[in-house]
């Protein structure tokens, strides 16, 4: 059947969008409390920042490994497999009393979300119809930014009202929601008696672990020596895991997708949008604060505009991919991101709210008009099968590039440009490149 039928598809819809939500709300919503951990359990703030990092860290090292262990035993099995991990995992904040142990926890809640997000776009393309496969993905890109924009606002709500652990418990109800909807209305699980790859899994999620560990080390003060050590560490063992997967035939980085110009240059413009958008809008506070003396609260709301963009622009990116190709999508979304992040490089000296917030609507407008069009080429370019693997290609790319636009930052930041024009240069830089990308996917064979 091409898709499922109503009105089961919308309580599949749902559980899928809650299980999102939650992976999203819970990567973003300790923020506000690191400052009170530092705190409470008697740490250093910078030290206290690693609860955030090791969440970030275990879902890049653990995507692709799950959506291939997906295929394997069922999308809906792994899917609530997930939420149950991170129950469990939530639970066990209550009983935190240090820091090590915090971070286990934190370790398992991130194993959860990964176990959700490594399907969630191959439960997308089993749940709608084919022609309505866009649309679907341009939805789930409103789930995530509205999570994205909520998570902050929750976690300051919860710390007005309760102690920290509960920061934690503030996404749990969705866990329960999606669990309870998506035991029947999910698409019915379809192992497939194949062999998992347990040797290269370890590889794969030791690849971008040791990677971005080198990398987090040099900016973050370590000698640079061992930094460069480390990362020519995970080089190589890259070298090893690629080699490995280009043997496979059921590899878990999917390299014979890779291959295909369509996918190879979606997932690389992805991945050129992500470090874009993070490396500026992480410098966009330093900014405003600090030369033009905005206070934090102004801050929050003069950032609103580009996810409110995005927001309003996703759901009817994904559904003009339905009807027209997505590389004129993104080469047009990605020409609006450059014009709007040079005109924010270049702000008045006296910048007033109006001054900002026609600039990052305009960028968050061509970004929204980018993503939701190339998740949804990339889905539909892989056999369906392989389904999972593209799913999980798409969310280790999001969150891949979000890493190293962070690292990015932390490099210009101790360089001493971080707080001016520079960032915003470099993202609309990388904005051009990602719109060549997707130019250039037209002349691409399909």
């Amino acid at each position: 059947m091409d898709g499922l039928p109503t009105p089961r598809r919308y309580l599949a819809i749902l559980a899928i969008s809650c299980g999102t939500a939650l992976a999203v709300i819970d990567a973003s919503v300790v923020t506000v409390a690191v400052p009170t951990l530092a705190h409470d359990l008697g740490v250093h703030a910078s030290t206290a920042v690693l609860v955030v990092t090791v969440y970030q860290l275990v879902l890049v090292m653990t995507l692709l490994p799950f959506s291939a262990l997906g295929t394997r035993i069922g999308l809906r099995r792994l899917y609530q497999y997930g939420q149950l991990a991170f129950l469990v995992a939530t639970v066990l904040c209550f009983f935190t009393t240090n820091l090590p142990f915090l971070l286990l926890v934190r370790a398992i809640q991130a194993l959860g979300a990964a176990a959700a997000l490594s399907v969630s776009s191959a439960l997308i393309r089993s749940t709608y119809p084919a022609r309505q496969l866009g649309r679907g993905l341009g939805i789930n890109n409103i789930v995530v930014s509205s999570a994205t924009a909520l998570a902050p606002t929750l976690g300051g709500l919860v710390l007005s009202v309760a102690s920290w652990p509960w920061i934690f418990a503030a996404a749990a109800p969705l866990a329960l929601l999606s669990l309870l909807l998506g035991r029947r209305a999910l698409p019915e699980p379809q192992p497939r008696d194949q062999p998992y790859d347990v040797r290269a899994a370890v590889l794969c999620a030791l690849t971008f672990g040791v990677i971005i560990s080198g990398l987090e080390s040099a900016v973050h003060g370590g000698s640079p020596l061992i930094a460069a050590a480390i990362v020519a560490a995970g080089a190589l063992i890259a070298v090893v895991f690629v080699r490995r997967e280009l043997e496979s035939k059921i590899p878990i980085l999917p390299v014979d997708l890779l291959m295909r110009p369509v996918v190879g240059l979606s997932a690389l413009g992805g991945l050129l949008v992500f470090i874009a958008s993070m490396t500026f809008m992480l410098s966009l506070p330093f900014r405003l604060q600090q030369h033009y003396g905005f206070a934090p609260g102004e801050v929050g709301a003069m950032i609103t505009p580009w996810p409110l963009a995005i927001l309003l622009i996703g759901p009817s990116a994904g559904m003009l991919s339905d009807r027209f190709p997505a590389g004129i999508l993104g080469g047009i979304g990605m020409a609006f991101a450059a014009a709007g992040l040079l005109s924010l490089a270049f702000l008045p000296a006296h910048l007033s709210h109006v001054d900002l917030v026609w600039r990052m609507a305009l960028a968050g407008a061509g970004f929204g008009l980018f993503i939701a069009p190339n998740a949804r080429m990339i889905i539909h370019a892989a056999p369906h099968e392989r389904a999972a693997s593209a799913g999980g290609l798409i969310s280790t790319t999001r969150l891949t590039g979000q890493t190293l636009g962070a690292t990015l930052l932390a490099a210009l930041l101790s360089v001493g440009v971080g707080t001016g024009p520079v960032p915003a240069l470099l993202a609309a830089g990388l904005a051009v490149l990602a719109g060549i990308c997707s130019v250039a996917r037209l002349r691409a064979p399909p």
